[in-house]
């Protein structure tokens, strides 16, 4: 099962209500309740401006971000219950109010004044499981990072990393760093941020993620591949294809979010890329594209050249091979062609195989990457079980560029042209219609 797939069913499960004691909750007058009485008035509003009002007074830095609810929507919550409270510190079950599924929340604030958030948290409630069920021991919680450990001295990029990312959890988790995260969620919160910061890897994340039982019929789970998707998933996306058009002055304009299966997508990237093959200029927009498999990245990319041209390395650390990825020699449909200028757009959220794409292209001088400077996370991933309740997203391998022998990891893509995200269609045009040269 792929790790997007695994986000979609924790997704899903907040469409799956669940009963929870009916008692009427108190927010207690502490600081961290002051907190929690606020986030419920700016979102039970559904107002934007008293959100981020919100966000100005207590999580300034989250502004221009994904809120916290972005997962979950912006129809308002209903508090069900506080689970714990400390002055600083605030856990909390809510109900979404248009899908009616339960979400765990905490606030736990900064020291001194003014109150500022430090960290939050709001995370869908699995199906089947009940609150009462979400409790962890000390015990297990020393189990479970010497798993997740374990996980990654077998498969991360880099071993040496994986060594001292070990030794500060086990420090850690001695002193009692995580004493206070006795709910399975909050605790998988916690070891996301630690291991986050400790490796500086943006595709490093841990989830509480509870396997759900299989019946005894159903087929084994499939390993993990980039980008993985099923067929009804694929086609509830449209394979991440979200608008193709033929733009005023013949400019072809592809919008894509994801990069998908070959074998299950490549047909609808085909008819995509073959629609605007006869346009004199074509503009990718990346803004919102979060990766996915390289070899659909090399599979667009091959409608781009008129020769094959090797584009990337993806080096394995357990294998310890390396495997070459080349524009195709033969596509389906037309191609755009090597000659005609090319804009991508790009923003802070182009991540993994869509930052590959425009750093691809603009190493190789085939392509104007407009926009932001994107997310800088070049580490394939494969989702590894931590017990049978949590999963950790490991980085496995390293994208090497066959011209510049490194990445875009940890420093992201520099536009050509650089302005904000939402700017970046119009400067395109702008450009293209005062000089339509490459």
């Amino acid at each position: 099962m792929s790790y997007r797939r695994l986000r979609i069913i924790a997704f899903v499960a907040l469409l799956t209500p669940l009963t929870v004691r009916a008692q009427t909750p108190v927010i207690p007058d502490t600081p961290a309740g002051v907190v929690l009485r606020a986030w419920f008035d700016a979102y039970a509003s559904g107002d934007t401006s008293r959100i981020l009002d919100f966000l100005r007074r207590y999580q300034p830095d989250r502004i221009g971000q994904s809120s916290m609810s972005g997962r979950i929507g912006m129809a308002g919550f209903q508090l069900v219950s506080i689970e714990k409270s400390d002055p600083r510190r605030i856990e909390f079950i809510a109900r979404e109010g248009r899908t009616r599924g339960l979400a765990y929340g905490a606030f736990e604030l900064a020291p001194g004044d003014p109150i500022r958030i430090m960290s939050s948290m709001l995370s869908p409630i699995p199906p089947n499981v009940a609150p009462a069920d979400l409790s962890i021991d000390a015990s297990s919680r020393v189990r479970v990072i010497g798993d997740a450990n374990a996980q990654l001295d077998s498969f991360y990029v880099f071993p040496k990393i994986a060594k001292q990312i070990a030794d500060s959890l086990q420090t850690r988790s001695r002193r009692g760093v995580y004493d206070t995260y006795t709910n399975k969620m909050t605790f998988a919160a916690k070891l996301n941020s630690e291991l986050r910061e400790l490796s500086r890897d943006k595709h490093m994340v841990f989830n509480y993620m509870p396997f759900l039982p299989r019946p005894a019929n159903a087929p084994a789970p499939r390993d993990p591949v980039p980008g993985a998707l099923d067929r009804e998933e694929a086609d509830l996306l449209n394979c991440g294809f979200v608008k193709v058009e033929q733009l005023e002055d013949n400019i072809g304009y592809v919008k894509f979010d994801g990069f998908f299966d070959v074998e299950m997508c490549g047909e609808t990237a085909s008819a995509a890329m073959t629609f605007v093959a006869g346009t004199r200029a074509l503009i990718v927009d990346l803004r919102e594209n979060g990766g996915g498999s390289p070899a659909m990245v090399s599979y667009v990319s091959s409608y781009l050249f008129s020769e094959r041209t090797h584009l990337s390395d993806i080096w394995n650390r357990r294998t310890g091979r390396t495997e070459e990825f080349w524009t195709r020699d033969r596509v389906s449909g037309r191609r755009f062609g090597a000659t005609k200028p090319v804009f991508v757009l790009t923003s802070a959220s182009t991540f993994s195989g869509g930052e590959e794409f425009a750093y691809n292209l603009k190493v190789l001088k085939r392509a104007t990457i407009v926009g932001e400077v994107t997310g800088g996370g070049a580490h394939p991933v494969g989702p590894r079980p931590v017990g049978s309740d949590f999963v950790i997203a490991v980085p496995h391998s390293r994208s090497i560029n066959p011209i510049t022998l490194t990445n875009w990891e940890g420093v992201g893509v520099e536009p050509d042209i650089k302005v904000p995200a939402a700017d970046a269609l119009a400067a395109a045009i702008k450009r293209l219609s005062r000089d339509p040269r490459p």
